[in-house]
């Protein structure tokens, strides 16, 4: 039959079309019948049925982008959390009901076939999902882009949770392998590290570099499809694998060598081997440099490899090429591109300064100094000594230029250069980043504000005009559709189904929040998925929770500014009101955690500890288990976020202020009608002002504040002696009331709140109790309730990552949207 006919390009597919094109992918794919095949063998069958059919919109998309000539953004993370491929591909595809239909007739359930996928576990939180839904709102919107990351063997590590204490363990996501990736042996570029530089003159007299007697490791492409919804858009996702160079094995093999030429085969290797190697030990630190250089280097030989399939000229490239840096780690993709350009190109200095100025842009993601990327220049001279000499030299005259426009302000001189000069010298990848991009946005209002007036407000004075604002947003597709498609069916069957590519539809829910039937049918809905839940809670957990309580959610990475500590405070509090006043009118809860530690962050991984010691003692105890009860869901990531968010009536947002950059987990919350308690911090602030004061619960100190009582001197010692139930509970924590095994394991806690508190958590303990008891009573009036968690949901259309992706392609990128042409179904014919 003719490749076009297969698959379906021209025609809805019928049931039986599906039926042979699944038997097909099983017999002859597979080699399994019904016999033999297992659910994970059905599961491949259903991937490459799918496959197919993006496969012919995927070639038309890379065609459509070559023949137009068309601008191209290339989004480069080492973080991309995609989550399970293959339901969210079916939606896009807008084939989901069809396929459940088909397989339903064969007696087999699409659902139970998408639990057989495991996760890609390429992220560890926010920026690598933030990531994959830029990825899926520029296919949606038709816009020329690629994602660049890397292609780690081991992704995020496999959490379990054992007498309480996180284990890590290997997340061996391509155990079973990938239907979804293929191989591209014909892109694999040449990555250089160590080595020496040599100067020569050329023929003109200039004077130029030669990086000699380097070692070398192979960067070989995997490409993955990520379709755009409801269009003929599939865009890709290149990640790059490290493989040893064949010069290298052959002489090792030849010498005779041979466990050598494997253990450095291995060695070569061990750089896509794992997401972020612990940095706390050399050796990781070096690995994460080689990391990072291994991914931008890849990129930006890809993109030239691309670029000049069109064009000879090379100032041509800023009107054909994008390159959004997320966050600092692909920042050495800037000395990269310049040494292309000045060793390979032979350009001069300044014309090369230009192309990578107007090509590159930054968005920076924490304020945090600890995150801020510093690379000692004792490592970075041995591994990439060409590049080092490039950064040099790009600072020299940097900071001509700020002596030139700030004569005399050595101090302002020493805060701003690329080179740090306290204590070990060091690359300031963040500092390289701002000055090699004509673009540099926050993720949040308050985010930028901060970068503006605080933490980069010296390049701010001198470059205004470079700095902006991009909310972060997150996509609907994805985080409502197809998560929590009992919600999405009834807000389509009010409002129709615009809202999948604008979420500013949902407004049109406003006048149905006081509409005592549809706030019912909201009501059935949460209920049907807290059931959903809290099946999976009794399955993994062993723990009995009731859906008629509140699910009180606090899910993200382990951190202390995160204040996951605040949280397990409330519920210590809440613990012993309920012992105190047995007959108290008490809103019933479900205390809910679930996020990693990283594995060398001691007090993070103490804090998960803490909240399963809290939740044995709440739990066991009769007295208090039927109105509150504290779960720790273990391995965090997309596909269970995709259960939990359906199901959450509060979401916890309650870092510091001025903490968190922008936060997406709160918008995922509100979207699926979680009324959000939390600070003035992030997109917090945003939100309150999109759903309104009322309709959110707002607590804490804000970030000027938070400034102030730092200045002032901040003493935790006078909140815990001014508030007794503060004491109590933290005198629990210290007194080995929740480790009555080993009685001093958590005065570490204890300490930290004591002594430092850099959280501010004594601070904000007061205000964060008298919220908790405002979402108590608003819990007891249910219908005020939906209609609260209505008008949440109404209020999220700016949140959409849609609207983050236009505002970044028209403002930073000047790209626009590229119809697609059907050249390959018509060549194939």
């Amino acid at each position: 039959m003719p490749i076009a006919d297969a698959n379906f390009a021209d025609k809805k597919p019928t049931a039986a079309d599906l039926q042979r094109s699944f038997l097909r992918h099983l017999q002859y794919t597979l080699v399994k019948d019904k016999f033999t095949a297992t659910k994970a063998d059905l599961y491949l069958a259903l991937a490459y049925a799918v496959r197919d059919v993006l496969v012919n919109r995927w070639l038309d998309t890379q065609q459509s982008y070559y023949i137009n000539d068309a601008k191209r953004v290339y989004y480069i993370s080492m973080e991309f959390l995609m989550g399970r491929t293959l339901g969210n591909s079916l939606i896009n595809l807008g084939v989901m009901e069809e396929w459940q239909t088909a397989l339903k007739q064969m007696g087999i359930d699409v659902e139970e076939l998408q639990e057989q996928e495991w996760d890609a576990g390429l992220g560890n939180g926010g920026l690598g999902r933030l990531a994959a839904c830029f990825l899926d709102s520029m296919a949606t919107m038709s816009l020329p882009a690629y994602g660049y990351g890397i292609r780690y063997e081991y992704g995020m590590f496999y959490q379990k949770i054992i007498n309480g204490a996180q284990a890590e363990f290997p997340d061996d996501w391509l155990r079973y392998g990938n239907p979804w990736e293929f191989e591209r042996q014909e892109h694999l570029h040449q990555i250089k590290f160590q080595g020496r530089v040599e100067s020569y003159c050329d023929e003109q007299g200039e004077r130029r570099y030669n990086w000699l007697d380097t070692t070398d490791v192979m960067a070989l492409a995997y490409d993955f499809p990520v379709p755009g919804y409801g269009n003929e858009t599939v865009n890709t996702m290149r990640l790059w694998s490290a493989k040893s160079t064949r010069d290298f094995e052959l002489g090792s093999f030849n010498q005779g060598n041979y466990i050598g030429a494997v253990e450095s085969k291995m060695r070569t290797e061990n750089i896509s081997k794992v997401l972020y190697p612990a940095d706390h030990m050399a050796e990781g630190k070096e690995l994460r440099l080689r990391q990072e250089y291994f991914l931008s280097s890849a990129t930006v030989q890809d993109i030239f490899y691309r670029f000049e399939k069109k064009h000879r000229d090379v100032s041509l490239l800023p009107e054909k090429v994008a390159i959004q840096l997320n966050d600092t780690h692909p920042t050495l993709a800037i000395p990269e591109l310049m040494r292309i350009l000045l060793d390979d190109k032979r350009l001069g200095w300044d014309d090369a300064w230009n192309i990578a100025l107007h090509t590159f842009a930054y968005t920076n993601h924490t304020i945090l100094p600890e995150a801020l990327e510093k690379w000692p220049v004792t490592i970075m001279e041995r591994i990439l000594p060409r590049h080092l000499q490039i950064i040099y030299r790009i600072n020299e005259l940097f900071i001509q230029q700020v002596i030139a426009r700030f004569p005399g302000d050595n101090d302002r001189l020493r805060r701003m250069s690329i080179i740090g000069e306290d204590g070990e010298r060091s690359v300031r990848m963040a500092h390289l980043a701002i000055v090699g991009s004509h673009s540099i946005n926050g993720v949040s209002a308050l985010h930028s504000e901060i970068l503006k007036n605080e933490l980069f407000h010296d390049f701010y004075q001198l470059w205004p005009e470079r700095f902006n604002n991009k909310t972060n947003g997150i996509t609907q597709r994805r985080w409502l559709k197809y998560c929590n498609r009992w919600l999405a069916d009834l807000i389509s069957s009010r409002i129709g189904e615009g809202w999948v590519t604008n979420l500013d539809e949902l407004k049109k829910l406003i006048p149905l929040a006081d509409d005592c039937g549809f706030q019912q049918q909201w009501i059935e809905v949460k209920r049907a998925n807290k059931v959903r839940l809290a099946e999976h809670i009794r399955e993994h957990n062993g723990i009995k929770v009731s859906p008629d309580s509140m699910f009180d959610c606090q899910t993200k990475r382990i951190h202390e500014y995160k204040r996951q500590l605040l949280n397990i405070l409330h519920v210590i509090t809440r613990y012993n009101r309920i012992k105190a006043n047995p007959g108290g009118n008490f809103a019933p809860r479900t205390v809910l955690f679930g996020g990693k530690a990283a594995p060398s962050y001691y007090m993070a991984k103490l804090i998960i500890k803490l909240i399963n010691s809290v939740g044995a003692i709440v739990n066991g105890d009769p007295a208090v288990n039927t109105l509150l009860k504290v779960v720790f869901l273990g391995n965090y990531n997309v596909s269970l976020a995709e259960i939990i968010f359906p199901a959450a009536d509060l979401s916890e947002q309650i870092s510091t202020a001025g903490t968190e950059a922008s936060g997406t987990g709160n918008m995922k919350y509100s979207l699926n009608g979680a009324l959000t308690v939390g600070t003035l911090d992030g997109a917090n602030i945003e939100i309150m002002e999109e759903v309104g004061r009322d309709n959110i619960f707002i607590f804490g100190l804000t970030s000027s504040q938070v400034s102030g009582l730092k200045k002032a001197g901040y003493q935790p010692y006078d909140y815990y002696f001014h508030n007794p139930e503060l004491k109590q509970a933290i005198d629990m924590i210290g007194n080995g009331t929740f480790s009555p095994e080993e009685h001093n394991l958590f005065k570490p806690v204890v300490d930290t709140l004591l002594g430092l508190d850099n959280y501010l958590l004594l601070a904000d303990y007061s205000s964060y109790m008298a919220c908790q008891d405002e979402v108590d009573r608003l819990y007891q009036q249910p219908l005020e309730w939906a209609r609260t968690s209505i008008l949440n949901t109404a209020a999220m259309g700016k949140f959409s990552s849609d609207r983050t992706i236009a505002e970044y392609a028209r403002d930073i990128w000047d790209i626009k949207p590229e119809a697609i042409s059907r050249h390959s179904r018509r060549d194939l014919q």
